[in-house]
């Protein structure tokens, strides 16, 4: 269920990339889906796995994950701030 659940939110997340028209939209799609999905699918497995070191090793992935996700998208949020990036404006694909 929670495999299932994660790879639900992961999908979500994809979606908003291609649907949501400017920058910081998609940046807290990719953000908050991914970051969601990727913990909800490494506890999932971590879960299947037992209580043994593999399943260790996933949760501290997963905390990894769970720390640096978060904090790269706002890195990358707050230098199209500070680039001008103007919120709103559909991109042009050139």
């Amino acid at each position: 269920m929670l495999v299932s659940s994660g790879v639900f939110f992961l999908l979500m997340g994809a979606i908003g990339l291609l649907r949501f028209p400017d920058f910081y939209t998609r940046m807290h799609a990719a953000g908050k889906c991914d970051t969601l999905g990727s913990l909800l699918v490494f506890l999932g497995l971590a879960i299947y796995e037992g209580l043994e070191l593999s399943a260790i090793k996933i949760l501290l992935v997963g905390f990894f994950i769970f720390l640096t996700s978060p904090t790269a998208t706002h890195a990358m949020a707050w230098s199209a701030y500070k680039n001008k990036v103007v919120p709103g404006v559909k991109e042009t694909k050139t």
